[in-house]
């Protein structure tokens, strides 16, 4: 079997698409499988790490804001739409791939719009509540799309062949359990609330959260894990000394990186994020009730789509960036801590949102579009 994988960007993109990869080496360990990304993203860094070989193509993504910088890039990013269409050709003549499937992100458009146009099947993983304009223009193109959520079927076009099959996700997220979790990071008995902006993390969060973390402070009826991302963590620090607030110790634990998220979502009770779309997938698969701020800065405001799933089965609240305050997070923070049922209640209902056989799944699509 020989498998084209595409996808990149962001990691909401590469990780799906390594999961995806992973599954079929399970099974089908003679596989031969191909990577292709966009030049100088991430994707050329993480898959070659994963074990994977990848090829790369110069693409870039169109600006939606009309400025006269952006109306430069747009022109530019005209240009690579023909180049990399050459650059795609030539990579599938040469590969000869069974099947083709995307992930998401621009990078994804070019190759199997081609795929498509060869007769090779393509199949295109979504994993937001709200599809991407690359997914939507590949389903009006005959691919098959599968989605995280049966609320994403709605945006697609109509007639799009769609099948829901949730986001692949590490199996950490799935089998820790929250006793050996607190155990494990040295927590006491007092409600642990981990907070995060991103691996790059987000000021407006950051700041917010160090007002958080100093009135949490004065009380000391919480725990916390705030992760900072790498760009935020120095201006927090000096926040947070100003404030009189410890970096680690008497309950909180301020990091620039929370690199063993599944321990700390595990042990959490509470848990404060941006609504990327993998992590949208972890809470579920937790059980963990969530304060959600979506990221204004994103296409087509999908962040805000993938919050309203959980939301709306009264698994989390949202706080939109604009009216996102210290005052109004902390109480909050306070009102759903304060109240064991409810606490309870939104994890009861977040596990109703969790797709924990996904990889499985998503094969089971490929067998079928391979007739296997």
């Amino acid at each position: 079997m020989r498998v084209l994988m595409t996808g990149g960007g962001t990691a909401g993109h590469i990780n799906p698409a390594l999961a995806i990869a992973d599954k079929i080496k399970k099974e089908h360990p003679d596989a031969e499988i191909l990577f292709v990304g966009a030049k100088g993203r991430m994707e050329t860094r993480l898959v070659p790490a994963a074990g994977y070989p990848i090829r790369t193509e110069t693409v870039r993504g169109f600006q939606r804001q009309l400025t006269l910088k952006n109306i430069g890039l747009n022109m530019l990013a005209a240009i690579n739409v023909v180049t990399s269409g050459v650059e795609s050709d030539r990579i599938l003549k040469e590969f000869r791939p069974d099947i083709a499937i995307g992930t998401g992100g621009y990078v994804c458009g070019p190759i199997l719009r081609k795929a498509i146009k060869r007769g090779i099947p393509v199949v295109v993983h979504e994993s937001n509540a709200f599809p991407g304009m690359t997914v939507k223009m590949l389903a009006k193109e005959g691919a098959t799309v599968l989605l995280c959520s049966e609320k994403a079927r709605q945006h697609l076009p109509q007639g799009a062949h769609a099948v829901v099959t949730g986001n692949p996700l590490r199996p950490d997220f799935l089998t820790l359990d929250k006793v050996t979790a607190r155990r494990t990071l040295g927590v006491d008995e007092r409600p642990l609330v981990l907070s995060f902006g991103g691996s790059l993390g987000a000021q407006h969060i950051n700041d917010t959260m160090a007002q958080v973390l100093s009135l949490s402070h004065q009380r000391g009826a919480l725990q916390h894990i705030h992760g900072t991302g790498r760009a935020g963590f120095a201006a927090m620090k000096q926040q947070l000394d100003a404030l009189g607030v410890p970096l680690h110790g008497d309950g909180i634990a301020v990091r620039e990186y929370i690199d063993d998220m599944p321990v700390c979502m595990a042990a959490a009770d509470l848990v404060i994020c941006r609504c990327g779309a993998m992590t949208l997938s972890e809470l579920p698969a937790a059980g963990k009730p969530s304060i959600l701020i979506p990221s204004p800065y994103v296409a087509e405001n999908h962040q805000y789509h993938n919050a309203m799933v959980l939301v709306e089965q009264g698994a989390a609240v949202c706080i939109e960036e604009k009216d996102l305050t210290a005052e109004r997070l902390w109480a909050t923070i306070e009102e759903i801590t304060a109240n064991r049922d409810r606490l309870q209640q939104m994890s009861d209902n977040v596990r109703q949102a969790a797709i924990l056989d996904a990889d499985e799944r998503i094969y089971r699509v490929i067998r079928e579009t391979l007739q296997l």
